[in-house]
Order: C-alpha cells, then structure tokens, then sequence
C-alpha cells in the first residue's frame, strides 16, 4: 500500500485500555500514535466522539463453504465457488474483518487474487481442504451412497500414515498457512457420531510432526473431551469449537499451551435457520447436542488458563450473522476478553506480531466504532450502526 493516513482525535481501544491520541498510517503501516498532526495529501479520518479498535480477526472463516450441503459443494465448478468466495469475503471485510483464517478450504490461487488486489478482501491466512478419515466429519458421503470418495474443495478423505505426511507436505508446499484435521464427528456430515475422536494417534502424530518441521501447526475440529485430549497430545495447537469441552480436557490443552477457537454463532445460526437453509433432520440433532455448551466451553477454558480466540464458521447463507458472533462469546466472556481473542489472541494463533494491536510498526488495520463497546458493546456487533473499516491504511468501507 501506498500513501498517508492519519486519524484525528480518536479513543483508541487496545488490550483493553483507552487513550486519547492520533494516528499516523504511511504505506499501509502505523508510523505514529500520540500527537500528530495531518500532513499535506493524508487522507483524514475524523474521530473525535468516536473509538478505534484494531481490525477484527475471525480465526475460523471458510471462504468456500457456499453451502451446507459440502457433497454438493464437491459437485460445483472450481470457477463458480471461487467467484462466490470472493464475494464472501469481501462482504467479511466490510463488517469489520480485515483477517481470515480459512480452515478447510482456500489455495493458492484466492490468495494471489487478493494479493493483486483483484479482490477486496481481509488478510487470508488458508489450510487448504481439512483433512478427514473415510467416514469422518470431512466425509460428505451418506451411508447409503458408494461413490469412492475424493478430493474436494474444503475436505479430502486421506487415510493413513504415509498418506496424511503425503498430503500435509502438499499443502505446505502451496503456501498453506496451517493444516486442518477433523478429529471429532460433526453437525453437518452424515454418518460420525459427536463425541468420538477421528485419525488414529499415529495419524494424527505424523500429520503434527510434518507440519511443525516447516514451522506450521494444525488446527483441529473437536468436541468431546475424548476428542480433545486425542487431539493435544499428537501435537495440535488450536482446537476449534471444543463445545463439550470438561475440566480436565481443559487442563489437558493448558499443559500442552493449545488454544480454543470458539465458534458459537454457528449453532446458534444453525439453531434458527438450520432448517430454512437445508440442514438435516440428524444434522438439527446433533448441532441441539452441542449448542448450548459452547459457552459453558469458554467459561470452563477461561477457567484452566487456555488462551481463546475467537471464530464463527458460517457456512452458506448463514454468513451474514457474523458479527452476531461477538455479542455471543461477550455473552460468555464480557467485551475485553473478547475483544483480546478477536484481535492479539487470534494474531498470535496466526504468529503475527503486527496484526490485532495498534502501536507503531504495526499493520494499519482499524475499525473506527461510534461508540466504546465496553459501554455499548452493539457498535461491535450491530451491523446497523455506523463503522469505518481500514485495512492497511486505506478507508474500505
């Protein structure tokens, strides 16, 4: 990015203390926080009555995930879910969003758009298709169906030691920023039950072990305490969702310094519209079985001092319900600690220093809020209310 920023007379919310300063943006980083005056050609963002919190990070996003139904997602050309991810992103990125991770789903080709800014879209961190056994929650095949399954566009079916290795390598070499297993059955895939853990130890070891030869890490789908515990110590550092998460699996991921990635507006939306949107009779059930304990989750987290970020897996339509997930997790976490998982949490999950804070040096991603959300915490969430996005110093929407 080039050029100039400065945003004038701002509250600015970070880590959860307020000051009063300025804000000086030169190609795309912060240069200056304190007194400083616009200079001759800065673009200017008038603050004053209003505060500024650092661009909102949603840790688990599936650019791809344009339907519930990921079978029929498999069936849809590769031009089509492109064209319709782009969309999804670019409407993340005007709600505040200016990071993704993308876990189970994206390549390398949605990344260089983006890159050559043929997209307007948040920063996109992706893991390529979540890996799953035959059978597993990445299986999108029903029990009655014999087609062999492939590779897809958010999932592959990759069984075995010297396969997942195979498949890990593949992805690291097409710039995945981290790998994605299912360890736990799941609400929308057919024929897993919840609660029982997925990949052998010996799968699960070896899918870790490739992945943090080349300094990455895996992201891992799990509910149940079984789950869990399986997950931590192959190695995974972030578990996503975790709904049935107990005390002891919780001291479990606090030893092992693994992170939660709540997602709690997706049973939620589920809940609502699941049935308006195609979600199955059995996939209605098993999402009624975790609902309402992804937010005892976070307090049982909390609890045993694991670190917890924050994320929404909205799949399809259910996309627009986004920012609904922030008045969730503050429901169960209150705004600071929220806003803490929402922005340096979800940054250091991703190893960046420079992103989630506002200090000099790093990234110029903002939201300029009109009110302070720890007083009126919808201007987070109320898509209504009047916000400024910034990503790398330029006014985005």
């Amino acid at each position: 990015m080039s050029g100039a920023l400065t945003i004038t007379d701002a509250a600015i919310l970070d880590d959860g203390r307020v000051s009063a300063a300025s804000i000086r943006v030169v190609d795309g980083r912060i240069e200056a926080v304190g007194a400083v005056d616009p200079q001759d050609g800065d673009t200017v963002v008038d603050a004053h009555g209003r505060t500024v919190i650092p661009g909102l990070i949603d840790a688990h996003f599936h650019a791809y995930g344009i339907g519930l139904d990921a079978f029929g997602i498999d069936q849809t050309p590769m031009s089509y879910v492109a064209l319709a991810a782009g969309q999804r992103l670019r409407r993340a990125l005007g709600r505040g969003f200016t990071t993704v991770r993308d876990v189970a789903g994206g390549d390398i080709g949605l990344a260089r758009a983006i890159e050559a800014g043929l997209i307007a879209a948040p920063r996109y961190f992706y893991s390529g298709a979540a890996l799953s056994q035959t059978g597993g929650h990445g299986d999108p095949r029903p029990a009655d169906v014999g087609s062999c399954a492939l590779s897809g566009h958010i999932t592959e079916v990759v069984d075995g030691v010297d396969a997942v290795r195979t498949a890990v390598r593949d992805r690291l070499r097409t710039g995945a920023h981290c790998i994605k297993v299912m360890a736990s059955g799941g609400v929308v895939s057919p024929t897993d039950p919840i609660r029982l853990p997925q990949y052998s130890e010996q799968e699960l070891e070896a899918i870790c072990t490739e992945a943090a030869r080349r300094h990455s890490y895996v992201a891992a789908h799990a509910y149940s305490p079984e789950s869990i515990v399986h997950a931590v110590r192959a190695g995974v550092r972030t578990i996503e969702h975790g709904n049935l998460l107990d005390a002891a699996a919780a001291q479990e991921m606090a030893t092992h310094g693994a992170f939660l990635v709540p997602t709690l507006v997706a049973y939620d939306a589920m809940n609502r519209r699941g049935a308006a949107v195609g979600l199955s009779e059995d996939g209605q059930e098993k999402n009624r079985q975790v609902f309402h304990a992804g937010q005892e989750a976070i307090t049982t987290a909390r609890a045993a001092g694991v670190a917890i970020g924050f994320g929404t897996d909205l799949m399809g339509d259910l996309e627009d319900d986004q920012l609904l997930g922030l008045r969730l997790q503050i429901e169960a976490d209150g705004v600071d600690n929220v806003l803490r998982s929402a922005t340096r949490v979800n940054a250091d999950i991703l190893g960046r220093e420079d992103l989630g804070r506002i200090a000099p040096g790093a990234v110029a991603d903002m939201i300029v809020l009109d009110a302070d959300p720890r007083t009126d915490a919808a201007a987070l969430w109320d898509e209504s209310r009047t916000r400024t996005v910034i990503r790398a110093g330029t006014v985005v929407g």
